[in-house]
């Protein structure tokens, strides 16, 4: 066995190499447990709270095994993090000369090929396009990796990324003329020959589904499997394991087709015109549905003649495409490929329309400008089940939300996890001094209306006692953007000149650096904040939460499972629906404290936390925050905090000669 003690001990390698590293009982028996696991070929679910130090508990044994490892992430950011701080901080330390190698899906890399094909056909959407394409040609030529995130000055929307990237469907793969180039090929053979390789939920499943990511070439010869953020797995294993076409896919065939067309077929004009009936047929498939955005039941999306119509019409010049291409496609690689797609899409506009639905649960989701026909397993514990039995490596699953009050059951369960081991580990924050969870004793019923108008009520005092420093958490976009304008009128009433931001303004990590440099912003925001970000310090003292975070009822996802789970007798509701709230308000409430030294208040306004049987499991399994249904404590916490921080700065301030 290592000798993780010495690793982690007070005078130890660590302590050596990160500053202001304290040893912690929970992070060292946890690297203990993920070695225990590692050694055994076992698996591991760890939940270990925030300030554990979850991430070298996992890292240490995994890089000290000496075997082939992968470490997969729910986002980006932290498989950045890992990559390019956690792992070159830890191997400095642990001297162990392991090669760590960055791994993401292809849609994150430039394409020489389609990058070219965009400089000569020459045709925009967008006037930014054309600066956008300059910088990516340039950057393109000096690169070594193509990585989309070298060119932080690009917004990450950009309509000219997806015209410049491949996608599965479109890349030439052996055939293309630039393959010897190939940046993501160029990463997939530094993955295969580094010893910890760091990829992302997306990618993993996608390629353990459709072996396109580079992931299945990895996974034989791999002894761990490490997956942080793990509490994200059920959701976008569920993505992979069933199947989607969008008429985005559809659009991007007419598109490369016409491209392909004017540099291989000129002179077949048949050619560009199905390309172009395609694309129209799709884009009429989005208008016969007039909802702007949200997910349905196929069922009821189908009982509307219009829809039925426009795919049928879809279908009809697929096909009328693919006979054209079969006579054009031995004149370029790229045409050859054009024709497989269209078989391939119109095979699974196929299988979706004839999907079983005693396992599956057919559905479409709207966007403003696309559309996505969607079916998905009412289960996936037996799916994964199968791809863990059988393999002799390690799994191991961690996050800081896995539990419902210390019980994994409804996490083992959804994951096929049943008999593997199951551990947590408290976070080391002091929470009934550091933070105070306030819940409001005069709220309306959320269901109510003015619901909203009634939560900015009631934080408008918590704001001005936090000087703004808030994140206001909403479970809707609807709720936030009323919030939004509620609050704008709130502050101008009462003259708060807090700067206010709201998401979707920017993207995600432009916003949070404008709320870090601020100071005494308030960030209004949704299901983005939720989880994945970390503010520690003064510029974050106030998490408020309008409602507890349970899924819309009429989701079609969860309507089905719960129709499955009721109907075999079980209660969805306590079983599935609760405990998915919970571990959703848990990763809400971690927003707050993040450091030892940070304090603030958690805002929960909806009293069904209080006043329902099942809030009570929700209430114990948020962390043991000082609790209180007044505002005038929560207003003397504040208080209290800043006299405090006028303490340290006169202390501070004493101890100086000018």
């Amino acid at each position: 066995m290592i000798d993780l003690e010495a690793l982690f001990a007070a005078d130890g390698p660590l302590a050596r190499a990160v500053p202001a590293y304290k040893l912690r009982m929970q992070q060292l028996e946890m690297a203990r447990a993920v070695a225990e696991a590692i050694e055994a070929r076992g698996i591991l679910i760890a939940e270990a709270g925030t300030g554990t130090g979850k991430t070298f508990a996992y890292l240490a044994p995994a890089l000290l095994s000496g075997g082939k490892v992968i470490i997969s992430t729910g986002t980006k950011t932290l498989q950045d993090q890992l990559f390019n701080r956690d792992i070159p901080t830890l191997r400095n330390a642990l001297r162990v000369p392991v090669t760590v190698a960055l791994l993401k899906g292809r849609a994150n890399y430039v394409c020489h090929y389609h990058l070219q094909r965009q400089v000569d056909d020459g045709r925009f959407v967008h006037r930014d396009d054309v600066g956008h394409l300059r910088k990516i040609v340039s950057y393109a030529r000096t690169s070594k990796t193509g990585d989309r995130s070298g060119l932080a000055d690009l917004p990450e929307d950009a309509g000219i990324w997806p015209l410049v990237t491949s996608t599965r469907e479109n890349c030439l793969g052996s055939e293309c003329p630039r393959y010897q180039e190939c940046f993501v090929m160029e990463a997939r053979k530094q993955a295969l020959a580094a010893d910890v390789v760091v990829v992302n939920h997306h990618l993993f499943f996608a390629d353990l589904m459709l072996r396109d990511e580079g992931v299945a070439e990895l996974l034989p010869a791999c002894n761990t499997v490490i997956f942080d953020e793990a509490h994200q797995l059920p959701d976008t294993a569920s993505l992979f394991f069933g199947h989607t076409v969008s008429t985005a896919q559809l659009l991007e065939l007419a598109r490369d087709t016409r491209v392909e067309a004017a540099a291989s077929a000129k002179d077949f004009a048949p050619l560009p015109e199905a390309a172009v009936a395609l694309d129209r047929a799709a884009r009429d498939l989005r208008l016969s549905v007039p909802d702007e955005s949200g997910r349905h039941p196929a069922r009821t999306i189908e009982a509307g003649g219009p829809f039925r119509q426009a795919l049928d019409k879809v279908v009809e010049k697929l096909k009328a495409l693919e006979t054209v291409l079969e006579f054009q496609a031995d004149r370029s690689e790229g045409l050859a490929n054009c024709l497989r797609r269209s078989q391939l899409l119109a095979a699974q506009v196929g299988e979706w329309r004839s999907a079983s639905e005693s396992e599956t649960v057919r559905w479409v989701e709207l966007f403003h400008a696309s559309l996505q026909l969607n079916s998905t397993p009412l289960s996936i514990a037996e799916i994964v089940r199968k791809q863990l039995t059988g393999s002799a490596r390690s799994w191991i699953f961690t996050s800081a939300t896995l539990s419902v009050k210390g019980d994994f059951s409804h996490y083992q369960g959804e994951m096929g996890l049943g008999s593997a081991r199951a551990l947590a580990w408290e976070s080391p924050f002091d929470y009934p001094n550091q933070a105070v969870l306030y819940v409001p004793s005069d709220m309306p019923e959320p269901n109510s209306a003015g619901y909203t108008r009634a939560v900015i009520e009631a934080v408008l005092p918590v704001l001005a006692a936090s000087d703004g420093r808030a994140f206001l958490l909403f479970t809707s976009l609807r709720a936030m953007r009323e919030a939004y304008e509620l609050l704008q009128v709130g502050c101008a009433q009462r003259g708060y000149d807090y700067p206010l931001l709201l998401q979707g303004e920017g993207p995600r990590s432009e916003l949070l650096e404008r709320f870090r440099r601020l100071g005494n912003a308030v960030l209004v925001a949704s299901q983005s904040f939720w989880e994945g970000v970390d503010v520690r310090g003064e510029a974050l003292s106030l998490v408020m939460i309008d409602r507890l975070p349970f899924q819309p009822p009429d989701d079609p996802v969860l309507a089905a499972r719960v129709e499955k789970m009721n109907a075999a007798g079980r209660n969805a509701f306590m079983e599935y629906q609760v405990p998915q709230a919970v571990i959703t308000l848990k990763q809400g409430a971690g927003r707050l404290i993040r450091d030892e030294t940070d304090r603030g208040v958690l805002m929960i306004c909806d009293t069904r936390l209080i006043a329902k049987p099942y809030g009570r499991r929700m209430w114990q399994s948020l962390p043991p925050m000082k609790r209180t249904r007044e505002l005038d404590e929560v207003l003397r916490f504040f208080a209290s905090a800043k006299e405090g921080m006028r303490g340290a700065e006169d202390r501070e301030g004493g101890g100086r000669k000018e």
